[in-house]
């Protein structure tokens, strides 16, 4: 006798026990995963916003503000109510685009961060090159050259990048190539006789000058980024040059490598070609981790350097107890590392077929 339960689904399985095509399971399952995680991220962030022991109707009227207008503004925000339906009012707000209002600017906080946040992807974007540029490299001579003295120089840079604090090095990069040798101009993303010379289409200041065609504008803002992104860039380069020297290591220790060399084929066809090629799947997701890593933690770089970006405008908002502001920028950072995140897995995903 057949038991009824044979057909019913495995408790446990989600979408995966469905009778869905592959590709549509891997959607509803992304989906789903996006979701929870944006909800942990908002109640993260709400939590942040009631823990910290700042009250945001002082911070909109001020201290000496009467009782009466404290009250009905906090009626007004809904600060009076039970935090489950705080929490409704929050989400809601949130999906809406509606992120409050910056004592700091009295702009909306959402149009506080499209102004600035491009300054930041700019930024931490060079600073991927620059450590994709060398770190890679480093990391394929550091795994052939294992053990020897050019890897123990790479391990050495690498350590160094770790262990530096980021605004020290930048200090000594403006007192060294700044105030000494003058080699670059000083902080801030352009000099300012150069100000609203390009209307901004994009944010990003070397895209927006490019499609103008003020060369003299770009050549300006490229002199002022070298030396940030340098910086912020060597935090990047000490994380995929060690992890580019454990997938050299792991790659030139298998069977095709030797069966190469035995069958006679040049050396850096060997390393550049196959052992490289096979270890670029999984930087993918190494590189895009340190991608979303530079773009939430650039805030002390920005901050010495006084560059324009979300988290020169985090700090601001702190030490202005600008709440509405610091959770928004807060929430658009994790936002961007979820995304980020996401986004490597399914490159994985496609660039390995193994992984699916």
């Amino acid at each position: 006798m057949t038991n009824q339960t044979d057909h019913l689904p495995r408790a446990g399985t989600g979408f995966r026990s469905l009778s869905l095509p592959p590709p549509l399971r891997i959607v509803l399952d992304l989906v789903t995963t996006l979701l929870l995680t944006f909800l942990g991220l908002l109640l993260v962030t709400f939590i942040i916003g009631r823990v910290v022991p700042i009250d945001p109707v002082l911070a909109i009227v001020g201290d000496r503000a009467p009782g009466h207008v404290v009250e009905r503004v906090r009626e007004e925000l809904g600060l009076n109510r039970p935090l489950y339906e705080q929490f409704a009012i929050y989400v809601w707000n949130v999906l809406q685009g509606d992120l409050g209002n910056s004592v700091l600017t009295a702009n909306p906080v959402l149009e506080d961060i499209k102004r600035v946040f491009p300054a930041t992807l700019e930024l931490a974007t060079v600073a991927t090159l620059f450590g994709v540029l060398l770190g890679v490299p480093m990391g394929v001579m550091a795994g052939v050259y294992a053990g020897r003295w050019p890897d123990q120089v790479i391990r050495v840079v690498g350590l160094l990048g770790y262990s530096i604090p980021v605004f020290w090095l930048g200090l000594m990069g403006l007192l060294l190539f700044y105030a000494r040798l003058d080699w670059v101009p000083g902080p801030g993303r352009l000099d300012f006789f150069y100000d609203d010379l390009v209307d901004p289409v994009t944010g990003v200041l070397l895209i927006d000058s490019a499609m103008a065609g003020e060369w003299d504008v770009f050549w300006n803002a490229s002199s002022h980024i070298v030396l940030p992104a340098s910086i912020l860039g060597v935090l990047s380069l000490a994380y995929i040059s060690r992890m580019t020297r454990s997938f050299m290591l792991e790659q030139l220790s298998q069977e095709y490598i030797t069966t190469a060399r035995v069958k006679g084929m040049k050396e850096w066809r060997v390393i550049w070609v196959h052992a490289l090629g096979n270890v670029w799947v999984p930087l993918v997701t190494v590189i895009a981790l340190s991608y979303a890593n530079l773009l939430e933690g650039s805030v002390l770089t920005e901050i010495v350097f006084a560059w324009p970006g979300l988290g020169y405008y985090l700090t601001q908002s702190l030490l202005k107890a600008d709440m509405n502001a610091v959770l928004g920028a807060t929430m658009v950072v994790g936002a961007v590392f979820i995304g980020i995140n996401l986004l490597s897995d399914l490159l994985y995903k496609l660039l390995d077929p193994r992984a699916r």
